[in-house]
């Protein structure tokens, strides 16, 4: 019994609930406060979650306390106790929360796993509108990179689990140029040449019309490995939006009056989308506006 009870005591904050193959969410990096970027990445995403998908629906108000408001708590005794039984009425509730913070098994490295929505979309609108503003929104948060996909980071996972997790942008008739990002933590049984290779190998196999770009690819495929899960995406705009890093997409600079980012229709559920024409943008736009 002692055993267990010391055993809970040292788990992670946040309920054990860990970065694992098949999550879905946003990798977060910062400096040094991980606490504070997760507060700051409940407050970012749930301002940006709320403008495109609505707000979170909640049984009753005690449940709207987001996840941050919930870690203060843990230091006042009768909080705890109070909160433990909110915890057990909510337990059934918060799994099926549109954020939550898991432990990411990397320091610095904040991993909110995502419900019901598509992290790239949600990310590049984030990135779209303080690029478009310059108006700086967090203070700890460093880059924001969604991860639509996630296996375990063996080769052979990674080259299966790639085959048709690329599909939608690279499979033919899809096409598009292309660079890969790796970076791996807390990991060293995998090979960084390798795995480029492999996975440039299969964005290949599926149209050979894609080609490598590492000045301004159309597409960024993210491989970001911690431990032994590997968290994929691929993404547009990486370079424009300063590598999806958030303290430097609010400055100004002479490249973005060259660059225009991609553009991107309202269809959550599209993977892949066709750029709008500029008619079809602005119009879209001013509809955006009437229903405010």
């Amino acid at each position: 019994h002692f055993a267990a009870a010391a055993g809970r005591a040292k788990r992670p904050r946040g309920g054990g609930r860990q970065l694992e193959a098949g999550m879905r969410g946003i990798l977060i990096t910062c400096n040094m406060n991980e606490r504070k970027c997760v507060g700051e990445a409940y407050s970012l995403l749930g301002e940006y979650g709320d403008l495109l998908y609505g707000p979170e629906q909640f049984s009753d108000h005690e449940e709207r306390l987001s996840g941050s408001e919930r870690e203060e708590d843990e230091d006042d005794v009768e909080a705890a106790l109070k909160k433990e039984v909110g915890q057990i009425r909510a337990s059934t509730e918060q799994k099926l929360r549109r954020f939550q913070s898991v432990e990411s098994g990397a320091n610095n490295v904040v991993f909110i796993r995502t419900r019901g929505i598509e992290p790239e979309n949600l990310v590049h609108h984030i990135l779209k509108d303080m690029h478009a503003t310059k108006k700086k929104k967090t203070r700890v948060i460093l880059r924001m990179l969604p991860i639509s996909g996630t296996c375990k980071a063996f080769m052979e996972d990674m080259k299966k689990y790639t085959e048709t997790f690329f599909e939608p942008w690279f499979k033919v008739p899809n096409k598009g140029t292309f660079q890969i990002v790796y970076k791996a933590r807390n990991n060293s049984h995998v090979s960084r040449e390798e795995v480029i290779k492999e996975l440039a190998g299969i964005v290949g196999s599926l149209n050979p019309e894609n080609k490598v770009d590492l000045n301004n690819p159309q597409y960024t495929i993210v491989v970001e490995i911690i431990k032994n899960v590997c968290c994929l995406s691929v993404v547009r705009d990486y370079v424009l939006f300063r590598k999806y890093n958030l303290q430097e997409v609010v400055k100004s600079s002479k490249e973005d009056a060259q660059q225009n980012p991609s553009s991107l229709t309202e269809d959550q559920n599209l993977k892949v989308v066709k750029p709008e024409t500029e008619e079809e943008e602005k119009s879209s736009k001013e509809v955006k506006q009437d229903n405010k």
